[in-house]
């Protein structure tokens, strides 16, 4: 009887220790609130499937790099379907060196509706510009006959809150001269500002 209950004891005593190692194990996701002048958006980033691309948008949050930046293009594919784009639009006060690429057949994400991804020319070449998915778009992952590149985009996190924000800015007004290339037509016109871009402590 005695052993029985210095047993429960010790269960009791080690259970709460056990509980608090498998909770830091599973620690949420970090995420970045997005105030914009069209009203807020937050972020969660993939920092464990993507470490390299998360590692780099966080950089650019905590030194405040993309304050003041804007939410510059909408590009809309379908009835309530696109991307919108924003960020550091190449500014050379704010821009960071590229980093590496990491495809979605690396990572495992995909461009579902709201996933954040990064901007970019040629893989590697990615800084502080990304876009954030308005409806399924598997188009922009890497490996499938359809992707529009075969590399595909880097996708780093999705939009926990704020979509309605997300599709209001696609649908807001562009400019028909601005843009080059395939791109023209596609600037927001007047721009969305970044007022500021923070960590979020979550939920």
């Amino acid at each position: 009887m005695i052993r029985r209950a210095i047993l429960g004891l010790a269960v009791a005593l080690v259970w709460p220790a056990l509980a608090m190692a498998q909770d830091a194990a599973v620690a949420p996701l970090p995420r970045v609130a997005l105030e914009t002048s069209a009203g807020r958006i937050v972020i969660e980033v993939e920092t464990l499937k993507a470490p390299i691309t998360a590692a780099n948008f966080l950089r650019y949050v905590d030194e405040h790099r993309l304050d003041g930046t804007t939410f510059y293009r909408a590009m809309q594919a379908g009835p309530g379907a696109g991307l919108v784009q924003g960020g550091v639009n190449n500014n050379p006060d704010r821009v960071l060196p590229p980093i590496a690429h990491e495809p979605t057949t690396q990572t495992g994400l995909s461009h579902i509706d709201g996933a954040v991804a990064m901007a970019r020319y040629a893989p590697g070449t990615a800084t502080g510009d990304f876009f954030v998915s308005v409806g399924p778009t598997p188009s922009y992952d890497a490996g499938w006959p359809f992707s529009v590149d075969a590399d595909g985009f880097a996708v780093f996190g999705r939009v926990v809150e704020g979509m309605d924000i997300v599709r209001a800015i696609l649908s807001a007004p562009t400019s028909p001269t601005e843009g080059e290339g395939f791109m023209r037509g596609q600037m927001l016109e007047p721009k969305i500002v970044i007022t500021r871009a923070s960590r979020s402590r979550g939920p």
